[in-house]
């Protein structure tokens, strides 16, 4: 799936703004248009794939989230909301809406009962787990004909500009 022609779309981009626009420095857009193109292809991707699994992205987010937590695979809405980056309200309709889906549950916490509690049920555990092996293997094809090592270099410069520029949760 490799291509290495030496040039790409971005290339021809920076140079025409460079002839267009000599006195500004263009040279952030070899980074910026490139990531926002690969995120644009991986995005495509992703949908795809997980449509092919009757799911979008947004409740692989929120599927996966609750697997990641291990047995007995729950969390507070609150946490489900960190995790996946949305508003309580959003945060509500996805939970009513994976419900609806018998996919998950939500309980009073047995902890505190003004509080509530979403679940993993069977089939969303069986539909997310279904999903991320197909996302491995998409995002294994993808990076097909890499080598380990410049997997790794490019892994720990994306992770160098990931913490230089999005806040970690504390």
């Amino acid at each position: 799936m490799t291509r290495d022609h030496g040039h790409d779309e971005v290339d021809g981009v920076v140079a025409a703004w460079h002839t267009e626009r000599p006195d500004l420095d263009v040279a952030p857009m070899h980074v910026w248009s490139r990531i926002d193109r690969l995120a644009q292809v991986l995005d495509t991707a992703r949908k795809h794939t997980f449509a092919e699994r009757g799911l979008e992205p947004w409740e692989f987010d929120v599927l996966a989230a609750l697997r990641r937590a291990g047995e007995p695979y729950r969390l507070s809405p609150g946490q489900l909301m960190r995790l996946t980056h949305v508003t309580s309200g959003t945060m509500t309709n996805r939970i009513d809406r994976l419900r609806a889906r018998g996919l998950v549950t939500r309980e009073v916490a047995p902890h505190d009962r003004r509080a509530a509690v979403v679940g993993l049920t069977s089939t969303g555990r069986e539909l997310v787990d279904g999903a991320l092996s197909a996302l491995l293997a998409l995002e294994q094809e993808l990076l097909d004909g890499w080598s380990g090592g410049d997997r790794d270099t490019l892994a720990a410069l994306l992770r160098r500009l990931s913490l230089a520029l999005v806040p970690q949760d504390s």
